[in-house]
């Protein structure tokens, strides 16, 4: 059966760049009576396209574009499509570990009498090396140097192993480090929009799709193109050839109208869009932009909506293609030949978004005036909480149940259950006034210089993440106020730790051509590298004298950074307190020095002459910024920039990297070893059993983040992670990170559940990575426990509230479950990629039933578990669960079985997605 019966003869050609391209028309199937174009969002027009083009009859039939194209509100068929991106692209983090398994999986063959040659990507990828830098060093002209000096030293084994992947693998390229963030040179770069490639000897155009290994993928969106985050799991069986199988979304239509006030950032517009969205309830879900207010979005503005889906929880954020996006596309470097060839082929196929187009059919909607968004932040531990900021003072005083202390007296603040609640979920009793009368303050000699220091001292100013700093308007904005406040004689406070960590090195070219590094650096805003850095938790240390302080009285200080992500125990472990906003108000509340202020009427500080300076005396007009930008934002800027993005500096070409079609493992090495996931490994499988006799490993509340599961800051020496380096040489100063320890199951198993700030409901009133060995009580770190209960053959599983998962899309987070011996986990339900990468783990993801929870049926976690009807589960369906209390009492309670197709059923009794890959490999299949 040929492409072109199968696809309803939608295979045709068009004169594009002066030759003709095949391309599979979406009309066609308006022709055939399937659907009418017009009504389809443009998300799922694209994912159209994807089906059309790539029905075979085998992986993609007939029925899976039918069930899409067929795509209506209310009544979206209840089934699986299987979704075939045109790339993938990973960062170091989760890239990592993925060429470790894909090197695992070519050596697993060679074992078992294959050919480990045809373990090779068949999906193109990108590698950007952006995660593994840290601020060490900071405020100088060589932070820079210093910290990438740094970065080599720590990491060169894993830079070697991926140098090495570079020339081992087809379809595999490196972006070095130094280069920029991921999403940005994506954005920036990468992204085609539409590819037009040579395949079997003839020109096909379609659209540019993909799946990343970063949750923040979605930034792309922006740009028109469609990807999103999954699992690292996932994305390493995409590369391999195995289609992603995906439901068939909703669409939540989002309409944008009138414009920002003066004065309002694209920042402040996206915190307020992550608020309703996640209101709204988007999980699981497309979200799709339109509107007049859209329209006059830039593309960056466009980009930062985009960048936040995992924040408000959407699998993504989509924003047609328009003459906005072409415009985008001129800037940062695309030739003219291409972006013709781009609106030629979106206009041909439906998917250019015209102004005078009908709005398509959503399954629901919900729209924002641009001109009621107010300057706001969002903290102090979750994205979606969103703060404006003329209360941010008072905010922080509720936060830190200063309201109750203050208004309401001890007895009475101390029963309020918002406070219990916040208590409960890691607040701090704090108890004396911050602001503005500064009672109680501490001086503390930092620089060399007294200095306030407080509950609400700001003690990391950062401009860093992809969110913003792919977005000139915020970076030239931030360099203004810089500049203003620099000629009022304000001075940043010592205790401030300062960076600016942009997403790619065109940041820096027009901001020096602005003329506005000076002020920035005049404040302490030096370059401190290309890369993640504060956002992902790679801030550096603070300084000692600030650490004693808030060591010795406690302290809540925050920090306030540029970000998408603010989970507990992310930014800094000394930090409790962390905010998101726009560059420009990281640099105010860096001169502030404080959370505890409201800025839209206090002053920030007073100049040299004691003259009170207000933010509206240092904040740029919206017309400013948009001259310096015109003026100095210039295409030939990412031109070259980008021109030898793949190169990477001397210390990358000078590495030792290993050669060959196998890795060569070291047995020594404390960050790359081989995973046990494909040694001694069976052919074939065995029937799956019920789980017999479990044990609760952890039992957890609502909102428990991969940050938690699988933390990629520091490693504690105390922890059992730091205990393995330590064993094997390793001193404390040179531990690293989790993150980037990634590449070795042995630290990432012993980190798993390893968050500081975990809360373990089976250890009351304690944080960390720590839980109690059943029956005996004895009370241990988790992967200490995990290890006694393998070696007395009892399995686990873990017990968890609403949204189990949130946040990154970390594979180790499922990785190090299953490596614990957990067998399932029950949840009152799961964030989407770690569901996912639970399924692709063989860890099977069960789900109390609408009205249940481990509250209503009593459940305290040290019960014994058994659930029954495991080899004949299916998707959707359900298990029982019968829990057995100490005193022999029984409850009996069915779960939902979270697997979405046969597929997923299948890859749980593989033991894995990748598991099933190799023997279906080694099988010949």
């Amino acid at each position: 059966m040929d492409n072109n019966s199968v696809s309803f003869k939608a295979r045709d050609t068009l004169d594009t760049m002066g030759k003709k391209s095949t391309i599979y028309r979406l009309d066609k199937l308006e022709e055939n009576g399937l659907c009418k174009i017009s009504s389809l969002p443009y998300s799922i027009r694209v994912l159209l396209e994807n089906l059309v083009r790539n029905t075979d009859g085998k992986v993609v039939t007939e029925e899976d574009v039918k069930n899409l194209a067929g795509w209506k509100p209310g009544n979206i068929p209840k089934t699986d499509v299987p979704y075939i991106p045109s790339r993938v692209i990973l960062q170091d983090f989760t890239g990592v570990p993925a060429v470790v398994d894909i090197a695992a999986i070519r050596s697993a063959m060679k074992r078992l009498g294959g050919n480990p040659e045809e373990i090779n990507p068949v999906i193109p990828a990108d590698l950007i090396i952006d995660h593994s830098v840290q601020v060490d060093c900071y405020g100088t002209s060589y932070a820079r140097n210093c910290n990438e000096k740094h970065e080599f030293q720590r990491n060169g084994e894993r830079y070697e192993l991926l140098h090495w992947a570079q020339n081992a693998f087809d379809n595999f390229n490196v972006v070095p480090p130094g280069s920029g963030i991921i999403h940005q040179v994506n954005l920036e770069h990468l992204a085609n929009v539409v590819h037009l490639r040579e395949e079997n000897g003839e020109t096909v155009a379609y659209p540019d799709t993909l799946v990343g290994t970063d949750s923040h993928t979605t930034m792309i969106n922006g740009l028109g193109v469609l990807g999103w985050g999954v699992g690292g799991i996932e994305a390493e069986a995409v590369m391999l050839g195995q289609p992603y199988y995906m439901p068939i979304p909703e669409v939540v239509g989002f309409e944008l109208r009138g414009e920002l006030k003066d004065g309002i950032t694209a920042t402040d517009l996206v915190l307020t869009v992550t608020q309703m969205l996640r209101e709204h309830g988007v999980v699981g879900k497309f979200v799709e932009f339109y509107g007049p207010g859209y329209r006059k979005l830039s593309l960056p503005d466009r980009a930062i909506l985009a960048n936040m889906g995992p924040e408000y929880g959407a699998t993504m954020g989509f924003c047609p293609v328009d003459e906005v996006t072409l415009d985008y596309m001129r800037m940062t470097g695309r030739s003219e030949e291409h972006v013709n060839m781009v609106r030629q082929y979106c206009k041909e196929q439906g998917l250019f978004a015209e102004s005078d187009a009908p709005v398509p059919e959503y399954t629901s909607s919900l729209g924002l005036d641009m001109g009621t968004v107010q300057p706001s932040l969002a903290g102090p531990k979750r994205p979606q909480d969103r703060i404006v900021l003329s209360d941010m003072s008072a905010a922080f005083h509720k936060t830190m149940k200063d309201v109750f202390s203050l208004e309401k007296g001890s007895e009475d603040f101390e029963n309020d259950p918002d406070y219990s609640r916040w208590l409960e979920e890691g607040g701090y009793n704090v108890v004396e006034k911050t602001h503005p009368d500064h009672s109680g303050i501490m001086k503390i000699k930092c620089e060399g210089e007294e200095v306030d220091l407080n509950h609400g001292s700001v003690t990391i100013a950062s401009i860093t993440s992809c969110t913003n700093t792919s977005n000139p308007s915020v970076l030239i904005g931030a360099g203004l106020v810089a500049k203003k406040a620099v000629e009022r004689g304000l001075k940043v406070k010592p205790f401030v730790k300062t960076s600016l960590g942009p997403g790619s090195k065109a940041v820096m070219d027009y901001l020096e051509a602005a003329g506005l590094v000076p002020y920035l650096e005049a404040l302490g805003f030096h370059l401190v590298g290309y890369g993640c850095l504060t956002c992902i938790g790679n801030s550096g240390p603070l300084h000692e004298a600030v650490v004693k302080e808030i060591e010795d009285r406690d302290l809540t200080v925050a920090s306030v950074l540029s970000g998408n992500r603010n989970f507990e125990g992310r930014i800094s472990p000394h930090v409790k307190a962390n905010y998101l906003a726009s560059p420009m108000l990281v640099v105010a509340f860096a001169l502030a020095g404080t959370v505890d202020i409201d800025l839209t009427k206090e002053p920030i500080a007073c100049d040299p002459n004691g003259e009170p300076v207000y933010l509206k005396d240092i904040w740029p007009a919206n017309g400013e910024i948009e001259q310096y930008c015109g003026e100095y934002v210039q295409p030939e800027m990412f031109e070259k920039e980008y021109a030898n993005v793949f190169q990477g500096t001397e210390r990358w070409q000078e590495l030792d990297a290993p050669e060959g079609l196998l890795y060569d493992w070291n047995n020594e090495s404390t960050y790359i070893q081989e995973p046990p996931f494909f040694q001694d490994f069976p052919v074939d499988i065995e029937n799956m059993e019920d789980i017999k006799d479990a044990r609760a490993l952890v039992v957890v509340d609502d909102s428990i983040t991969t940050d938690h599961i699988s933390p990629a800051g520091s490693i504690p020496a105390d922890y059992p992670a730091g205990r393995y380096l330590m064993e094997h040489g390793v001193a404390e100063n040179e531990f690293n990170s989790y993150g980037s320890r990634r590449g070795n199951h042995e630290v990432m198993m012993r980190g798993t559940f390893g968050n500081v700030r975990l809360k373990n409901k089976l250890v009351p009133g304690k944080e960390g990575s720590w839980t109690v060995y059943l029956p005996e009580a004895e009370e241990m770190p988790i992967y200490d426990a995990a290890m006694k209960y393998m070696e007395n053959n009892i399995p686990l599983v873990v017990i968890a509230g609403k949204e189990y998962g949130t946040g990154s899309s970390r594979d180790w987070a499922a990785k190090g479950t299953q490596l614990l011996g957990v067998k399932a986990v029950i949840a009152q339900s799961y964030e989407r990629i770690h569901r996912s990468n639970l399924v692709g783990m063989g860890v099977i993801p069960l789900q109390f039933r609408e009205g249940e929870n481990k509250e209503s049926l009593g459940l305290e976690g040290d019960e014994t578990y058994t659930i029954k009807g495991i080899p004949e589960m299916k998707p959707g369906g359900e298990l029982e669960v019968v829990a057995r209390h100490p005193d022999g009492n029984e409850v009996t309670f069915n779960v939902t079985v979270n697997l979405n197709s046969d597929i997923e059923v299948d890859y749980c009794k593989n033991g894995g997605i990748l598991h099933k890959f190799l023997r279906d490999k080694a099988k010949g299949e």
